[in-house]
């Protein structure tokens, strides 16, 4: 009889990161949607809960995303005016989307290392952005994770 190691257990209501994945993917369809058509909020939710399978997706984060964003735009465009290149007009409508998306995930939630934060945005990029978007996307989240989150850059640099 061969000993099992105990598989590593999660947290009860903290949801799988494949869930996570979905949200965001969704959520910067959504915002995307939102960015270009300058919909309500509540229209492109709807649309999307109808048109997409939500089973498999963290729908709560989904839900944050989607209305955080909006909610502190001027926040978030702010901090991304402090190390883009060009005016916020001016970049692809995608990456503005996966950039806000990035920007709040490094603001507001702090229990998503930013490690995590930043290569999430490098996927949705490459999935979603034009050909070298992703590299853009990197370089800006980069620049912004050691102002926002100092303490765990700091920590992740001296390990």
């Amino acid at each position: 009889m061969s000993e099992q190691q105990p598989r590593p257990t999660r947290s009860a209501g903290q949801p799988k990161p494949s869930a996570r994945r979905k949200a965001r993917s969704l959520a910067l369809q959504a915002l995307y949607s939102w960015q270009m058509a300058d919909q309500p909020l509540n229209d492109i939710e709807a649309q999307f809960l109808v048109d997409n399978d939500f089973s498999k997706v963290d729908g709560a984060y989904f839900r944050e995303l989607l209305t955080g964003v909006p909610r502190n735009l001027t926040e978030l465009d702010g901090m991304l005016d402090s190390v883009i290149d060009r005016p916020l007009q001016e970049v692809d409508p995608v990456e503005l989307a996966i950039l806000r998306i990035g920007v709040y995930e490094l603001s507001k939630r702090i229990d998503v290392p930013y490690r995590v934060v930043i290569n999430e945005g490098i996927e949705l990029a490459k999935t979603f952005g034009a050909t070298d978007g992703h590299k853009y996307v990197n370089g800006i989240l980069d620049k912004l994770a050691p102002r926002l989150r100092s303490v765990e850059v700091n920590a992740a640099r001296r390990h």
